[in-house]
């Protein structure tokens, strides 16, 4: 039956167009809310952690499928210009450390994925999408202030990355 379930999971991202903003979703402005996660390699991670740093949450529905790859690649390309605008980078799905740790592995990630297998985190951000065992594929920038300085409801894999890396140069234009 969970087979039936991820295979039907896989067909619904494969075709479902890019949904319109959800109520659920964080705005620019909100406190994020605080977590604590396992990391790949089983360590705890958690928002305490990064205060005072500006990171990106990442969700992604399922470690190794097309689109989550896609948009994984794109962040570990442009992993050098969003770390030299002081960008910490996270993903997040419901997989288990094993399964992100073998992602991590087959894609040369330099960056931690999170497991979300509780769904303590996503259902608080509007990233759970319900009826299914995966989490929708959004994204929140988030500030050293612990606020989202920008919620990325519709995500397109292939571009995410290089949306992210200009919207964090126009943040910083705007500190100038």
């Amino acid at each position: 039956m969970r087979a039936l379930l991820w295979t039907i999971s896989a067909l619904v991202l494969a075709v479902a167009p890019a949904a319109p903003a959800r109520a659920d979703m964080l705005k620019a402005g909100d406190a994020f809310p605080g977590w604590t996660l396992p990391d790949h390699t089983g360590k705890s991670v958690s928002s305490a952690d990064l205060a005072g740093k500006t990171y990106l949450l990442w969700f992604y529905p399922k470690a190794m499928t097309p689109g989550c790859t896609a948009e994984g690649r794109g962040l570990r390309d442009r992993n050098a210009a969003l770390t030299g605008l002081s960008l910490t980078i996270y993903g997040v799905s419901f997989d288990d450390p094993a399964t992100n740790a073998e992602f991590v592995k087959q894609e040369s990630f330099p960056f931690a994925l999170l497991s979300d297998r509780d769904e303590a985190l996503a259902p608080k951000v509007g990233a759970k999408m319900f009826g299914l065992p995966v989490p929708r594929r959004v994204s929140y920038l988030v500030g050293p202030d612990g606020k989202v300085l920008e919620a990325y409801d519709s995500v397109d894999p292939e571009t995410h990355a290089a949306q992210v890396e200009r919207d964090l140069r126009a943040l910083e234009a705007q500190k100038k």
